[in-house]
């Protein structure tokens, strides 16, 4: 099987991504079910990498129902070591305005229905307080500029549960925290990104102002200025591609490590039917 070191996850809107050398499609199944869609593998300036639609090619699944330990672990199943991931948003500040990116920092999870662990039953304690990897955000901070759209290099962002969009008391609730984006897809993506020691970054694409200013969300508001955002977002994925690192030995993020003292269940107490999931996902643990 080709290995991929650098996986593109795309959010609504973004589910092919042109000028990539598309070598190879394949349906890969994983202790957590089939991913999204079929992930094609292709190569962009010399780099493998791997493209998989979040709700797949269809916009098959809503954002409570996408896949997301099966997305995760077939990307580390292909040996990717780093992911940009694509999320639509809704603004809850005045400067961040629709057809505005924004690489966020910090998550504040209101999700509800999700399974968030690679590993139940048994315990495992990742550290996430800084729930994106630094190195992935600013080499995304840096394409978005060399690509000349406007990107806001910081945010924090609500991750709801969906599939309705928020109460006007909510969204003025998020407000009140000082939180600047709201969606649905960055949770459980990113925890489970991180279990896999993945380095993982997000591209925040803003579509509307949420409930809070002047004008209701709309769908076909949302869908307008998708594809509005469309041709920026994959410009900036292309950029950002060939910046990425070929090795991650220097790299200062620790989400290689991510693992290393989190897991206090001895292997022996695994369950049967996660064993080899689990030893996969701890394998380079010390």
């Amino acid at each position: 099987m080709v290995k991929a070191r650098i996986g593109i996850i795309g959010g609504s809107g973004i589910y092919d991504l042109e000028g990539i050398e598309y070598h190879d499609e394949i349906d890969l199944w994983t202790p957590y079910g089939s991913p999204s869609d079929h992930i094609r593998l292709g190569r962009y300036e010399g780099r493998e990498l791997a493209f998989l639609p979040r709700h797949g090619r269809t916009h098959k699944y809503n954002p409570t129902q996408v896949p997301y330990q099966a997305n995760i672990y077939a990307m580390k199943k292909l040996g990717v070591e780093w992911i940009i991931a694509v999320n639509a948003v809704g603004s809850l500040q005045l400067d961040m305005k629709p057809l505005d990116f924004v690489v966020p920092d910090q998550v504040i999870d209101r999700t509800k229905h999700r399974p968030n662990t690679f590993f139940d039953p048994i315990a495992v304690h990742v550290a996430f307080a800084d729930p994106f990897c630094p190195s992935m955000r600013n080499l995304l901070i840096e394409s978005a500029r060399e690509s000349e759209v406007t990107v806001h290099p910081s945010g924090t962002y609500v991750c709801m549960e969906g599939p309705l969009f928020s109460t006007r008391a909510e969204s003025n609730l998020y407000r009140s925290w000082g939180a600047h984006l709201i969606g649905m897809t960055a949770l459980p993506e990113a925890k489970l990104a991180r279990e896999a020691q993945i380095c993982y970054s997000i591209v925040a694409a803003v579509t509307d102002y949420d409930c809070w200013h002047e004008q209701d969300v709309e769908i076909d508001m949302v869908l307008e200025y998708l594809k509005k955002n469309a041709e920026n977002l994959k410009r900036l994925i292309k950029t950002a591609i060939p910046k990425i690192p070929e090795t991650r030995e220097m790299n200062p993020c620790g989400c290689c490590n991510a693992l290393q003292n989190a897991v206090l269940t001895q292997p022996h107490d695994f369950p049967k039917d996660r064993r080899e999931a689990f030893e996969f996902l701890t394998g380079k643990v010390k």
